[in-house]
């Protein structure tokens, strides 16, 4: 069995949309919450849609402990909170996967506009507030969190990694490339986070517009 994967924010649609299609990999999933009852009640929905899975849930702290790869997926209004709640318990050698996508509609604003991040992303101020030797890669920002949690869905995108080590996303793209229909494409340095972060409201407007579910696909690339 691969090593468990902690996803904290599992309790919402992105991150609970992962669990469900990493678990049905057979991903080991730990579901994070800052309350440890909704982390349970999310495992026992989890375990309902998929019955093979492996999930177990627990507070954020106790949730990160042990595993290689730790998933942040919380709205950005609670990204500095839970990064500092977590300084004690992520350790050196781990993997920071940011999902955070710094919306104006975590101040009442559009969740069409974006707000401006002093260390220039989202996933810059994780790299920034993680403790040392956690290294962190960007990455889900494109993926619909419905069509994730949508098991019937076959899904056909891809998932736009950044960050600044080779081994660190050739080892999130193994983890993508166990959900089908994901294909990670590695985008460069983490500071292209900045870019990749603002396609989030650019696609929450497309699919205002077309009534869809939209995701990204980059052409022209290696199938290989």
């Amino acid at each position: 069995m691969s090593a468990p994967v902690c996803i904290v924010g599992g309790t919402g649609a992105l991150g609970f949309g992962l669990a469900l299609r990493l678990g049905q990999a057979g991903v080991p999933i730990v579901i994070g919450s800052r309350n440890e009852v909704r982390a349970q009640e999310a495992v026992g929905k989890a375990a309902e849609r998929v019955p093979n899975g492996s999930f177990s849930g627990a507070e954020n702290a106790d949730a990160v402990r042990g595993s290689e790869v730790v998933v942040l997926s919380v709205p950005f209004r609670n990204q500095s909170e839970t990064l500092t709640s977590l300084k004690g318990a992520l350790a050196e050698g781990q993997l920071l996967v940011d999902a955070t996508v710094p919306l104006a509609a975590a101040i009442s604003g559009k969740a069409t506009r974006t707000l401006g991040v002093w260390q220039g992303s989202a996933a810059q101020q994780a790299l920034e507030m993680a403790p040392d030797g956690v290294r962190v890669v960007s990455a889900f920002h494109t993926v619909s969190a419905s069509l994730l949690s949508d098991l019937e869905h076959e899904l056909d995108e891809d998932v736009l990694m950044c960050g600044d080590k080779r081994a660190d996303k050739a080892r999130l793209a193994e983890l993508i490339e166990q959900i089908p229909g994901l294909r990670p494409v590695d985008c460069g340095p983490l500071e292209m986070a900045r870019i990749v972060e603002q396609l989030t409201p650019l696609i929450i407007s497309i699919n205002v517009r077309h009534k869809a579910r939209a995701g990204i696909k980059i052409t022209g690339l290696n199938a290989a």
